[in-house]
């Protein structure tokens, strides 16, 4: 009888997946030195983003479920590099996941898609349940005031590499599921299969078309990657 509420008692005080996020989120730092001229995106020391994601991780990972990781690039200005949340820009945050905010409601185009996709799959409570959105670089890039892909300067890719796995590994740590997406089938997908074959961080990382290459360029077949999104998705959690 000790033994068992000795055991609940531990339970109880194993944290969340959300505030294990959270706390890593806290601890990033600010990352490795940038070639001149690159500038370093790092929303989440801003009190009003910090409030917002507080909410966000409380409202959805508050349980101790493994999630299936959804890797983008690195944060752009627009989305996460101003909310704090992957893949989710002001407008999102508000009208489909009920959070306020007094960002400027300005529209990312991938997180449009992400929630049309969301919708399609049944709704916020039952995606963030089984899944969770990060990226190769967790801090994200611009130059002359455009965002900046990790993978757009070598030299950056190749100075940022072990913070960038060091993130991942310690992400893997929440509860990741073994086998991963990454958002974008080009050269986000080639980084991450070489990430995976030299460190062994996933058992598979399979590839999905980037939401902003779909409303850019194929937005007229926005339902077919919609509907194509939804049955991989839920394949690899049937």
């Amino acid at each position: 009888m000790v033994f068992l509420f000795f055991n609940i008692t531990i339970i109880l005080f194993v944290k969340t997946f959300g505030e294990q996020v959270l706390e890593f989120y806290q601890n990033l730092g600010s990352g490795p030195t940038v070639p001149q001229g690159v500038e370093v995106l790092h929303p989440y020391m801003n009190s009003t983003v910090w409030r917002v994601m507080n909410q966000f991780y409380s409202k959805y990972y508050s349980d101790h479920h493994p999630r299936v990781f959804l890797i983008g690039i690195n944060p752009g200005r627009l989305g996460a590099g101003t909310t704090g949340i992957p893949f989710t820009d002001p407008i999102r945050l508000n009208e489909a996941c009920g959070i306020d905010n007094n960002f400027k409601p300005i529209p990312e185009l991938s997180s449009r898609f992400i929630y049309h996709m969301i919708e399609a799959f049944g709704g916020t409570s039952k995606f963030y349940k089984n899944f969770y959105f990060t990226s190769v670089s967790p801090l994200g890039f611009t130059r002359l005031g455009k965002n900046l892909n990790y993978y757009d300067l070598m030299e950056l890719q190749n100075a940022w590499e072990p913070f960038m796995v060091s993130c991942l590994r310690s992400q893997l740590k929440l509860g990741a599921c073994p086998r991963a997406f990454s958002l974008g089938q080009g050269k986000n997908y080639k980084y991450l299969q070489f990430l995976n074959d030299k460190y062994r961080l996933f058992d598979q990382v399979i590839p999905l078309p980037h939401p902003r290459w779909i409303m850019q360029y194929r937005l007229k077949r926005l339902n077919e990657f919609v509907s194509d999104y939804c049955s991989k998705l839920s394949q690899i959690i049937a």
